[in-house]
């Protein structure tokens, strides 16, 4: 077997058990069972579950984050120096996300890892996104600012996560979806008519009025 087709059927089983299972459930050994490869491979390709973890995700936010930057690129010259409506900045995410995915026909897959950076214990995987991807969600997040200026910082900082979790959710789930919209509804969805209802209800989320403060003396959880 040739090193890259070694590599790149490691990744490929990697990424799927990953999103089944998750991290901590899937072992290497399982990993290399299910790949036909031995465990020798993914120790010399990789060195360690936490590199190989990583490496699946370089597989999609390489290719992301150029495109993204380049997205961004072109919003910044059409706009010169004005804020960049809220509209057109989730669009240019939204179209970036599902570029990637689409080439390999994986965006389930990819929905469901994302959520599983944030939901399980992986503080390695945070630090190595943040370190090697942090410039574009930075730069997102500082064009997101300057669409939604009435926001405290913290406010925005809430609603940009809750917004990140209604995404990862529908599209990870985007076969139960379809299921129930052409059992229930007669329609056939794609995920271009998911991601065109979807953003007019994050817009909305990020518009929303600010939260009335909490009345004095009242218990927190």
């Amino acid at each position: 077997m040739a090193q890259n087709d070694t590599v790149t059927r490691i990744l490929d089983t990697a990424e799927v058990l990953f999103a089944e299972r998750g991290f901590a459930e899937t072992s290497l050994r399982t990993i290399t069972s299910k790949a036909k490869v031995n465990l020798a491979a993914v120790n010399y390709h990789f060195g360690s579950k936490k590199s190989l973890i990583q490496a699946v995700f370089a597989r999609y936010l390489d290719p992301f984050t150029e495109r993204f930057h380049g997205a961004l690129d072109d919003l910044e010259r059409r706009y010169q120096g004005q804020a960049i409506p809220l509209e057109e900045l989730l669009e240019t995410m939204a179209r970036s996300v599902l570029e990637v995915p689409a080439e390999r026909n994986s965006l389930k897959v990819f929905m469901r890892l994302l959520g599983l950076a944030y939901s399980q214990a992986q503080g390695h995987l945070r630090r190595y996104i943040q370190q090697d991807y942090g410039s574009v969600f930075t730069r997102f997040t500082e064009l997101i600012r300057q669409a939604t200026p009435e926001l405290p910082d913290a406010e925005r900082f809430w609603r940009l996560h809750f917004m990140l979790g209604t995404v990862i959710f529908t599209l990870s789930g985007l076969d139960a979806l379809r299921d129930i919209a052409e059992k229930d509804y007669d329609e056939h969805v794609t995920v271009r008519d998911l991601v065109r209802r979807l953003r007019p209800v994050v817009v909305a989320a990020m518009q929303a009025p600010l939260p009335a403060p909490a009345p004095a003396g009242a218990q927190e959880a």
